[in-house]
């Protein structure tokens, strides 16, 4: 029986990675290299090709069963109307959106937990009318920057025009609305300052 099992991962995990290649390729995903490792398959979304940048060594888990706390969603990588993504090396992601209308930069070393929101922009204007047009007008975003040894717990949302510091930490279910400092832990929601790393 476990002999079954382990031909059915197998073929799993091959159809897994002919599928998100397919995607890179499909959507001009830039890869920084061969070295990445992903469980599961993501959801990739691109206006543009070459909107979706990706570094070496990266780890991303797609689906409830590749993630030990679970999650509600895929990963997905998403950009639309000029957004780009650009995620650095060694980045582990899992389970999480990231939703881009403007600049999301994820550096070295960064850790986001699972089934994280990171989106720049605010989807619909705040205007009822602009709102209910056929292609929703007047739409802000702000760019996102999460700077090198960051860490976002799980359960977490970053909006709009947040940088978050170098190797901060942002508790788990947490909602980000204004920047982080260097080195600093932050929680709640909205996120506020807990204490200095």
């Amino acid at each position: 029986m476990k002999t079954i099992y382990n031909i059915i991962r197998k073929i799993r995990k091959v159809f897994e990675k002919i599928v998100n290649m397919i995607l890179f390729h499909y959507f001009g995903v830039d890869l920084g290299g061969k070295t990445y490792h992903i469980e599961g398959i993501l959801t990739i979304r691109a206006d543009t090709k070459h909107s979706i940048t990706i570094g070496k060594n990266v780890e991303f888990r797609s689906g409830k069963k590749y993630n030990i706390i679970g999650g509600d969603t895929r990963l997905i990588l998403r950009t639309y109307r000029g957004g780009k993504i650009a995620i650095g090396n060694n980045v582990g992601i899992s389970n999480s959106s990231l939703v881009s209308m403007n600049n999301i930069i994820i550096e070295d070393d960064v850790m986001i937990g699972g089934s994280c929101k990171i989106w720049n922009t605010d989807f619909h204007s705040l205007n009822m009318e602009q709102r209910m047009e056929s292609y929703d007008t007047n739409i802000q975003s702000a760019p996102i920057r999460i700077k090198r040894g960051a860490f976002i717990g799980a359960c977490s949302i970053v909006l709009k025009g947040v940088t978050i510091g170098e190797k901060s930490i942002v508790g788990a279910g947490s909602v980000v609305t204004k920047s982080i400092p260097d080195g600093e832990i932050w929680g709640g929601a909205p996120a506020k300052f807990i204490r200095k790393i």
